[in-house]
């Protein structure tokens, strides 16, 4: 028996979870959290399939909500073995699984406390302690490093086993700190999880790695049916801030707490150097955030080159609640908001001023109430830098909604809406088919995850037309064998 069975992200873009059997072997490959429709967000509760306790070992490629945010659960559930990362994926997971896990609790009060919950008591998805278990388990493995997935691993007294080997080598994927695709080897046979794709010619991070062949490959489509913007050198984003500066108003930036705050911040940066927009205090509303510029600092090396050169001349970052910090990714007037009252006063504050917080589809987190406070005033501007996963707030708002529930009240939509797709961490179908053109030979079979309808079919035709390979679109809980 050799199969590869899909548990998540397949016809949609969360969820990632991705099941390899071989030999009475069950190895995970990613353990994502699924969001934004609550159809999805309801198969976070329902069992697996499977017994979490039967997987002998879960590989992680990045530390992405929808890639990690699973882990507290399966072992809650039962799971014992070891998950094998890259070490920054292992410190920023440090950072998000504890958070998610922090926010279940808390939801889970709020609805006990107000009664807007179906159970009596609601309980959370997991813990905290689960998450704490959940990151003891977290083995790092440094980039290029092939090394054994189930080492002391013995096969039930009960079946055979053909000694297999089965190896992971984690590849440097340039979509986040610590990101990765998985190279996972069994026997003869190489499959490559690709986990998600970077970008090329970013300013934080490194090209994606090339890779020659690979019998299998899971390929991430997220935007599979569409180009980026192209590079325009921060020309938009200027334009945005000096117009809503002009206006007096504060430009409200939700983004994701982990990767794109440091391309926000390396662009705002420039634009100041090259007198391209006026000097704004710029505020990092978002205790994780902060915590995770220590982390990119800390690892210079797995940085683009320009950065990795730019940061060695600068003192190392070194936050300071509400305070200034002085690193490649600091603005003039930057200041770290840390304190949960810091925040307060910054909602309250009418002073202009450029504000980054998370959450990046603006679904929770401190940017709710920098919304709120904004949304219904025609001076301020919101602006998006990323994907917006349908039934998030973050879509309905780059939909272009006329008016937005939060915090139990609906409020009219006055502020300006922008969105620029061009700080996406994902490569877009050109990206995807330049990274494929390494391939010295075709996969065997090339199944798409990680997409909606739209781009899973439409990339879908491109590789069939484009390049003559075999591809299958796949479905969730669908198993193949290999």
């Amino acid at each position: 028996m050799f199969s590869l069975t899909f548990l998540g992200a397949a016809g949609t873009v969360t969820g990632s979870k991705h099941l390899l059997e071989f030999d009475h072997h069950r190895v995970l490959v990613d353990c994502g959290l699924f969001q934004g429709l609550k159809e999805l967000r309801l198969r976070n509760w329902e069992p697996l399939p499977i017994d979490p306790a039967t997987i002998e070992a879960v590989i992680l490629t990045h530390a992405h909500l929808d890639h990690c945010g699973y882990l507290p659960r399966l072992v809650a559930a039962g799971f014992r073995g070891q998950i094998f990362c890259t070490p920054g994926t292992k410190e920023l997971c440090s950072l998000i699984l504890p958070d998610s896990a922090r926010i279940q609790e808390e939801d889970t009060r709020l609805a006990n406390r107000h009664g807007y919950t179906k159970h009596s008591p609601a309980l959370p998805l997991y813990t905290q302690i689960d998450a704490a278990r959940a990151l003891d388990r977290l083995q790092p493995v440094g980039y290029n490093r092939p090394v054994p997935v189930l080492a002391g691993v013995k096969p039930r007294a009960d079946v055979s086993d053909r000694g297999l080997t089965c190896t992971v080598e984690f590849l440097n994927a340039g979509h986040l700190l610590g990101s990765s695709y998985a190279r996972v080897r069994v026997g003869d046979r190489t499959i490559l999880f690709g986990g998600d794709l970077g970008r090329y010619g970013g300013p934080v991070l490194p090209d994606p790695s090339p890779v020659a062949e690979a019998d299998i490959l899971l390929l991430e489509s997220t935007y599979g049916d569409r180009l980026h913007d192209v590079d325009d050198r921060g020309t938009r984003l200027a334009q945005i801030i000096n117009d809503t500066a002009a206006r007096g108003g504060k430009l409200i930036i939700p983004s994701f707490a982990i990767g794109r705050v440091e391309e926000l911040l390396y662009w705002l940066k420039r634009l100041e150097d090259e007198r391209r927009i006026p000097i704004l205090p710029v505020f990092v509303d978002s205790p994780m955030a902060i915590a995770a510029l220590q982390f990119y600092s800390a690892r210079l090396g797995e940085l683009d080159a320009e950065i990795s050169r730019g940061q060695t001349r600068s003192p190392g970052l070194t936050p300071k609640p509400g305070g200034r910090s002085v690193c490649t990714f600091s603005t003039t007037r930057l200041a770290l908001v840390a304190s949960p009252q810091q925040s307060a006063d910054l909602v309250a504050s009418r002073q202009p001023a450029i504000i980054i917080s998370a959450s990046g589809m603006a679904t929770g987190g401190r940017v709710l109430r920098h919304l709120e406070a904004t949304l219904s005033n025609s001076k301020h501007t919101v602006l998006f830098v990323g994907y917006q996963a349908a039934g998030t707030r973050g879509r309905t708002l780059t939909d272009g909604a006329k008016d937005v529930k939060m915090f139990g009240r609906v409020l009219p939509v006055a502020a300006r809406i922008e969105r620029i797709d061009s700080m996406s961490a994902h490569a877009d179908a050109g990206e995807i088919m330049r990274w494929l053109s390494g391939f010295e030979r075709a996969p065997r079979m090339t199944y798409l995850v990680h997409g909606e309808s739209p781009a899973l079919e439409a990339l879908a035709a491109r590789i069939a037309s484009e390049k003559g390979w075999a591809v299958h679109i796949a479905a969730h809980r669908e198993r193949v064998e290999l």
